[in-house]
């Protein structure tokens, strides 16, 4: 073994926590020991039994490693012989470690637009963290490489006072935060927002024609949600300021839907138990009931002829977070928000 190759195996970084397929973790190590000149043109790389055994990894993971280098050109192999780093002039890329809250339809959209706008600007690693604080504390304690930015969706279900105490352990200057602002982080660093409450507000006040018809307002927001307080806050505020009874749903499970009541749900898995508790009513949803629903995705605009919705522009958070890094900017954005109205209400 030579000097390179044992510097190099000791630089390999495979994390069990991170969503970036191993393989993918695999190739990006080996472009960061050719551009740290810790292995040259034409040194050779260990077999792929060597590195499945060193990284205790399948074959397949090592063998897909290599074959994603070999087709950018970056090594190449030698019948009998092996692989070998084929050429040193690759492009820097920053290191982005993206960490969401949960896995979503939406949140898929702003992953999407996030890495489509990088393009190959960037390696990003995802890493999910189920909005447990504490699950995010060992996440960023366990990381086995530096970034050269962490970007957040810091929704929590338990611990949002320690949140902060959380985040310090980002450096300041390598920190984004997206979908909520935290005020008691310190620092100047760049975010990409929601304003929950002036949102909510707005969105119901621009819908209070339609909503007219009902005698009551309900919000569906369960107990330990993810979701900021702050979507309470604003839906209090529209209901008092406009006059229409209103009703927090701790659990759906126990609701008894009737009529004249209009539903803004804000979990994705409880819009279907809420349309199948209209529909066994025998009510006609958009008539009897109204239903509002949180946050747009495609298929709404389908369910039963069109469900409303109260959404922020979640493409444009996932473009704004990427030029905003790629600008080197330390903007803070607050995206806009939007009514989808539909025959739902």
């Amino acid at each position: 073994m030579t000097n390179a190759i044992a510097q190099f195996l000791k630089t390999l970084e495979i994390s069990d926590f991170s969503a970036t397929p191993k393989y993918l973790q695999l190739a990006n190590t080996i472009v960061d020991a050719v551009k740290n000149e810790i292995l040259s043109k034409d040194d050779m790389l260990p077999s792929i039994n060597e590195l499945s055994t060193y990284l205790d990894i399948s074959r397949d993971t090592v063998e897909k490693a290599y074959r994603y280098l070999k087709h950018q050109e970056i090594i190449a192999s030698n019948p009998g012989k092996g692989y070998y780093i084929n050429k040193i002039d690759v492009q820097s890329k920053l290191k982005i470690a993206l960490f969401l809250n949960k896995l979503s339809t939406h949140k898929k959209i702003v992953y999407d637009s996030f890495a489509r706008e990088l393009g190959d600007y960037a390696n990003l690693d995802l890493f999910v963290y189920n909005s447990d604080l504490s699950y995010l504390n060992t996440l960023l304690g366990s990381l086995t490489k530096t970034y050269d930015h962490y970007v957040l969706f810091p929704h929590f279900k338990e611990g949002r006072d320690k949140a902060p105490d959380v985040i310090r352990k980002i450096p300041t200057e390598k920190l984004m935060l997206l979908g909520k602002f935290i005020e008691d982080v310190p620092g100047e660093f760049p975010a990409v927002y929601e304003n929950y409450e002036q949102d909510i507000y707005n969105a119901l006040e621009e819908a209070n024609e339609s909503l007219s018809k009902y005698q009551m307002l309900k919000l569906v927001f369960p107990d330990h949600s993810d979701f900021p307080k702050a979507i309470i806050k604003g839906f209090y505020k529209f209901c008092q300021q406009y006059a229409f009874e209103h009703e927090l749903v701790a659990d759906l499970h126990r609701e008894k839907v009737i009529k004249e009541t209009c539903y803004i749900n804000i979990i994705e898995d409880d819009l279907v138990k809420l349309l199948n508790k209209i529909i066994q009513k025998k009510l006609v949803i958009g008539t009897d009931v109204g239903v509002i629903s949180y946050n747009e995705t495609p298929l709404k605009k389908f369910i039963l002829n069109g469900i409303t919705t109260i959404s922020t522009d979640f493409e444009m958070m996932g473009r704004l977070a990427a030029e905003l890094i790629k600008n080197k900017s330390k903007d803070r954005v607050e995206v806009p928000f939007y009514l989808k109205l539909r025959p739902s209400i």
